[in-house]
């Protein structure tokens, strides 16, 4: 079984010929909202993450730039040149730049990018899913077949509504769709908004740092239920393991084991796709392929 991680984050330190956005700068900033497992504070490089792979038994993983170093993909798409075969990269993308849209036919032939991840967990960015402003984002991605992870927690009606009217667009939503400050019985809600996302067929949903969203110690007993009926409606094609191993309170190993060796639900035969055949296919980067 080949392993792919939906979800690693590699970084550099601000610095001044690749400087972090002026708020973000002397501090890490590595916490979504108030309440939410922070990140590390340290960069993490590919040399430490490739390394904290094969410990776990990763073969390979998807690097999302994090959101306080800024729309920069620079360090990430360097650090899966470094590493061919070992990395792809789904870019940050800021629809109002300046050319912002231009970029969009083009994008998937930059080396190693592929696709795009969306944040909307700060109110400036989530005005964006309401207002209009990603109206033509979401039509050329859809022509361009740029899949796009989104981190939109509490937005499911939203996501549901783009899915519907783009039906070739390709969406993944990160975490399941939680709230990050939520743990255990406060995610009940949060799934009854992300399962009727099941009946879009071009909506994926990543099973991504299911340990920061529970109290309980390892193997996470208390979350089985949310993650029995994520498989149950999505299904192993459209459900895809990851680990957001910067902020995880276990090892990352054990975020392998606890879906390899700890959920009975999920059959031997599925299994392969949902540690990273499906994400594989939904991204088109076959074992044999580094792009």
């Amino acid at each position: 079984m080949i392993i792919t991680d939906a979800q690693v984050h590699v970084w550099e330190a601000h610095r001044p010929d690749r400087p972090w956005p002026s708020e973000n700068q002397g501090t890490p900033s590595f916490v979504a909202v108030p309440g939410a497992r922070p990140h590390r504070a340290e960069p993490i490089n590919g040399l430490e993450m490739t390394d904290m792979m094969n410990t776990a038994g990763v073969s390979r993983a998807i690097i999302v730039p994090p959101s306080p170093v800024g729309d920069s993909n620079l360090f990430a798409l360097e650090t899966a040149a470094q590493y061919p075969g070992r990395f792809l990269v789904m870019g940050r993308f800021n629809p109002t730049a300046a050319g912002a849209l231009a970029q969009l036919p083009t994008w998937r032939d930059q080396a190693h990018m592929a696709g795009i991840r969306m944040t909307f967990h700060k109110p400036e960015w989530a005005s964006w899913l309401t207002d209009g402003t990603l109206d033509d984002f979401w039509a050329s991605c859809e022509r361009y077949r740029i899949p796009v992870m989104l981190l939109a927690p509490g937005r499911m009606a939203d996501i549901d509504r783009i899915a519907s009217r783009h039906p070739n667009l390709t969406l993944i939503v990160d975490h399941l769709g939680m709230h990050s400050q939520h743990r255990d019985d406060e995610c009940g809600e949060d799934l009854k908004r992300v399962l009727p996302l099941a009946r879009r067929s071009n909506v994926a949903i990543k099973t991504s740092a299911v340990p920061c969203y529970s109290n309980a110690p390892y193997p996470f007993r208390k979350f089985n239920g949310y993650l029995e009926a994520i498989y149950q409606s999505f299904g192993p094609k459209r459900m895809l393991w990851g680990s957001d191993v910067s902020r995880l309170p276990c090892s990352y190993r054990e975020a392998v084991t606890h879906f390899t060796e700890t959920l009975d639900f999920i059959s031997q035969e599925d299994l392969p796709w949902v540690m990273g055949r499906s994400l594989s296919a939904l991204l088109d980067w076959p074992c044999s392929m580094t792009r």
